[in-house]
């Protein structure tokens, strides 16, 4: 098996239980649709598999030792760059993480929009379905996630360069006309 194959291996396991909040449907689409994100912008194959599995170290009993063993060392490094670190309050959590995206590889800065276009996308698309109610599945509500996303894009504008920033960048705004 390739390193992609692999990783989807993991990535269907590591999820199959699992729904998405937005809107309920299972959860695997999500790290499909950041990896194709991604494989769309040319990235290699250790960012498209870090792309599979960039939630698993998050939200699963995946460990990191069983990443490196499968997926390289490479590819659980960008991971690591995009997994929110533990033991911090809400608001120094997403500091932390702006801060560890920002200075991390341009992998890890292309996963992190990825992951952020693709949740941005749904959001947006809950949105026509359910209007403000949607606010509601979020712990923080809406003010608090208008600041989130604004505070990692500002940070890797500082940064980076690159087409994911400014679909990112095109996606925050219409979250920001939401009531």
């Amino acid at each position: 098996m390739n390193l992609i194959e692999k990783a989807v291996q993991i990535a269907l396991e590591a999820h199959k239980e699992q729904k998405r909040k937005h809107d309920g449907s299972p959860y695997i689409v999500h790290p499909f649709m950041v990896a194709l994100q991604v494989a769309r912008h040319g990235f290699d194959e250790k960012t498209i598999a870090a792309a599979l599995v960039h939630d698993v170290l998050e939200d699963t009993d995946v460990t990191e030792a069983f990443l490196t063993d499968e997926l390289w060392g490479e590819v659980t490094s960008i991971v690591k760059g995009v997994t929110y670190p533990d033991g911090l309050e809400w608001k120094e959590k997403r500091i932390a993480y702006n801060t560890q995206v920002a200075e991390g590889s341009e992998s890890a800065k292309a996963v992190s929009v990825a992951d952020k276009i693709h949740n941005l996308q749904n959001l947006l698309e809950t949105y026509e379905q359910e209007g403000s109610a949607l606010w509601s599945k979020f712990n923080r509500g809406r003010d608090e996630k208008v600041w989130s996303e604004e505070a990692l894009l500002n940070g890797l504008k500082r940064v980076w360069q690159h087409p994911l920033l400014d679909e990112y960048e095109t996606l925050v705004e219409k979250m920001k006309l939401l009531d």
